[in-house]
């Protein structure tokens, strides 16, 4: 058994391509974007930016013009764009565009992938994907779809209401979950956003204000798609959200990590630079506490982090591992980012430090992309029936050894 956590020439160099990228690109804009909000004018600026850097898209296929990096390596380039919380938009990387890129890359017929995946990886176009619903709709469980979808002459009709969709304001299409009206299963269809009937009724007022094209309210009256808009197979929905929910949960995961790092290191240098009582902030043995903690939750969300990525890369779907990574790794760049608003004191509730403003984005990770407590509700289900199946066989064994 070989642990190999050597990174390779190219991805070093990416790294270090997106680091001064960051540093010297993104980061001189984020306080005005904390003022102004994040704009398409600003999107396009950054990945204009990003082009001529040469970091773009590192998440999609080479043959799209990507980086074509693996999804473990992509762990490490994510992290470095996410010390930002502009990073991955910059680099075309973050979400719903990124988690669509790889749903249409590994579902979409060659049409679909002409008309709706390569503008997306170009970043001519937005996108946003549209399952979660008021409830009693979808939302945590995913099988209480309402929005349905009625099969009719050359295509079909969909109705319903979706709620929080990010980034829907401005975007060119939506990825649209509805359960078939036959009760046939679920199915997935790319909607374009000036079909008729597709409407954007409100924005949420959510804590987090640095998603370009909002949280968004979105009504399907009856909208007419044809049969070539269905993405894959009819009833086949699940599966699909299956093959997109696995890799966002951990790019959701490289990204936040990289802005919890980020947060740790600001709080550390001002813990040096500050004195209290007559002593460097650093110095007291609370603030200590609370380095070392952090040190700790970030080296141990790194390490799963990169073994369940490991485990997607080799080709698992790693439904299980992604969930256990999901709910640690959430939870701890939560706490990080906590203890550092509180090293750095009142400045750390402020947008002035960055930390503020990464504190009131991160809170929401512990929610979407499936709750902790959904998660740990599925993985605890699975090891149950894990214990269950040994037992039976084991009752088995026993018996026949006693004929």
């Amino acid at each position: 058994m070989v642990f190999d956590f050597t990174l390779s020439p190219r991805v070093v160099e990416w790294r270090d391509k997106i680091a001064a990228f960051v540093s010297d690109e993104v980061i001189p804009r984020e306080q005005r974007t904390f003022t102004e909000g994040v704009t398409d004018e600003l999107r396009v600026e950054l990945q204009e930016a990003a082009r001529k850097a040469g970091v773009w898209a590192p998440t999609a296929a080479a043959d799209l013009g990507g980086g074509g990096f693996r999804f473990d390596e992509v762990a490490v380039l994510l992290e470095e764009a996410g010390t930002s919380l502009l990073g991955a938009l910059a680099l075309n990387c973050d979400a719903p565009d990124e988690g669509n890129i790889h749903l249409l890359n590994e579902v979409a017929t060659s049409v679909q992938r002409e008309k709706y995946l390569v503008p997306l990886v170009a970043g001519e176009v937005r996108s946003c994907f549209a399952m979660t619903e008021p409830a009693p709709g979808a939302g945590s469980d995913p099988s209480a779809l309402r929005t349905t979808v009625r099969q009719v002459g050359g295509g079909c009709r969909i109705s319903g209401e979706k709620h929080l969709i990010t980034g829907a304001e401005g975007a060119a299409f939506a990825i649209v979950m509805a359960a078939e009206a036959d009760g046939s299963g679920a199915s997935m269809l790319l909607v374009d956003t000036d079909d008729e009937g597709f409407s954007i009724l409100e924005h949420a007022r959510t804590i987090d204000t640095t998603t370009v094209g909002g949280h968004c309210r979105v009504t399907f009256d009856n909208v007419f798609v044809p049969t070539e808009a269905v993405l894959g197979e009819t009833g086949q929905g699940f599966r699909y959200a299956q093959v997109r929910l696995a890799p966002a949960r951990l790019t959701h995961c490289m990204r936040w990590l990289g802005a919890a790092r980020r947060a740790h290191e600001i709080a550390v240098e001002r813990s040096v630079e500050r004195r209290l009582f007559g002593e460097q902030l650093a110095g007291l043995g609370m603030a200590q506490q609370m380095i070392a903690d952090n040190e700790i939750d970030l080296a141990a969300a790194r390490a799963l982090l990169w073994q369940t990525s490991w485990i997607l890369a080799q080709g698992d779907r790693g439904t299980e591992a992604s969930s256990r990574a999901k709910v640690f790794i959430s939870e701890a760049v939560g706490r990080v980012v906590d203890r550092s608003v509180q090293l750095c004191g009142g400045m750390g509730t402020s947008e002035e430090l960055v930390v503020g403003r990464i504190y009131a984005d991160i809170r929401a990770f512990r929610i979407y992309d499936g709750a902790s407590e959904v998660h740990r509700m599925s993985i605890a289900k699975r090891v149950v029936r894990r214990a269950q199946s040994h037992s039976g066989a084991a009752t088995h064994a026993t018996a026949g050894a006693g004929r």
